[in-house]
């Protein structure tokens, strides 16, 4: 079969650049091909479904444009297609003194990302918004919100084919070469030809990257799985919508955190341990060939020397129930080990560079057959859109 453009992965940030690129050209013939049976089978099912404001983001980065952007595309479109969501606010608080000056900080750099709205509060301020909630200061931040992503996906989906795009599921690409300017992806269910290749493939994309290049990556995904437990039902009440801790500015993951599901109920979590398999949502799955790869890569080796310390204790809370118990703790007191109940797992796609670099923006790379999606974790799902304006923008300059 032969499409203009192929997009590998029908994740949430693949539907929503072939959604964009149909919006712009609808005479283009664009296929998505995905391995699972399903679309938005991995991080974009298996995230807390935060709509994040921009916060945290460096302002200028793609992190901080796309976010802010995609988020006023993403409320606009679940408006549009009665997809449930809630803007419920959130407050980041910090628990030690120590945090303070990093809590002004982000208060900063969330003004400078023109977050209205978003200011400091007292501790009178705290409990009316979160009455059991302990710090020595805080930010509330309005316009965070929660919405299912795995309808949002699913909705991009639906007006993706609407507008004459075809998925392709239970097609694993094994494969691509190179006929002159033509790409053939081989997959395990037959061979399609494209002019050019988006690759989109979350917790793989540096394989696929690889495949339509001959010199060696300088990034590798590193997978790193978020472990949730969630409040039982009589104990919700310790939580009315999303509390944060101050996160640790050198490491690219928020820490353990209380959130209001869309669905119903409040997660606490994640951690970040180090995944033995790139889709390995349990502690038990383990892919010995991958695990080889992301211990021998250099860079890994000089993130595990760094963070070592900050990477045993989130190992050793997922190991101990009463060691996650305690880190809710400092954001409720009340909080106790028979409150929580085993929840749900995700795994981040973290693509990490040969000097020991956790990318922190995303990152997309071009070269003469593919656009490559290199980086693209949280808040990618609220992103989503404006990541796919961006990479159909690089697209339509090839036709």
């Amino acid at each position: 079969m032969t499409f203009q453009i192929i997009i590998i992965g029908g994740g949430i940030v693949g539907l929503a650049t072939g959604l964009k690129l149909l919006q712009k050209n609808p005479r283009l013939k664009i296929a998505i091909i995905e391995k699972e049976t399903e679309v938005a089978k991995h991080q974009t099912g298996n995230n807390s479904g935060v709509i994040h404001s921009g916060l945290y983001y460096k302002p200028g980065s793609l992190k901080a444009i796309n976010c802010i952007k995609g988020y006023h595309e993403l409320i606009k479109f679940c408006q549009e297609e009665h997809i449930p969501f809630e803007l419920t606010g959130k407050v980041v608080v910090a628990t030690r003194k120590e945090q303070v000056p990093i809590l002004n900080s982000l208060l900063k750099r969330g003004i400078e990302n023109g977050l209205e709205g978003t200011r400091s509060i007292t501790l009178d301020e705290l409990k009316q918004f979160e009455p059991y909630c302990a710090g020595v200061a805080a930010i509330h931040v309005p316009q965070t919100g929660i919405v299912d992503y795995k309808l949002v996906a699913e909705k991009y989906a639906m007006k993706f084919q609407e507008l004459g795009g075809e998925i392709f599921l239970n097609h694993k690409v094994d494969a691509i070469k190179q006929a002159g300017k033509t790409s053939i992806i081989q997959t395990s269910q037959g061979d399609f030809q494209t002019d050019l290749t988006i690759n989109c493939a979350g917790l793989y994309s540096d394989k696929v990257a690889q495949m339509s290049q001959k010199e060696s990556l300088d990034v590798k995904i590193i997978p790193f799985r978020g472990e949730y437990y969630k409040l039982k039902k009589e104990r919700e009440y310790l939580v009315k919508n999303l509390i944060y801790p101050v996160p640790d500015p050198n490491f690219p993951f928020l820490g353990v955190h209380f959130t209001r599901m869309m669905k119903g109920g409040v997660e606490a979590g994640p951690n970040a341990v180090l995944a033995f398999k790139r889709e390995g949502y349990k502690r038990s799955q383990v892919n010995l060939g991958e695990l080889s790869e992301t211990l021998a890569w250099p860079g890994f080796q000089k993130v595990a020397a760094k963070y070592w310390k900050t990477g045993f204790g989130e190992l050793y809370r997922s190991f101990s129930k009463t060691a996650f118990t305690n880190a809710l703790k400092e954001l409720i007191p009340d909080i106790q080990e028979s409150d929580l109940v085993v929840g749900g797992a995700g795994v981040r796609a973290q693509a990490c560079d040969k000097t020991g670099g956790l990318l922190d923006d995303f990152s997309i790379k071009e070269n003469e057959f593919s656009i490559n999606v290199l980086n693209a974790p949280s808040p990618a799902a609220t992103s989503s859109l404006s990541i796919g304006d961006t990479v159909s923008e690089l697209a339509l300059k090839r036709f």
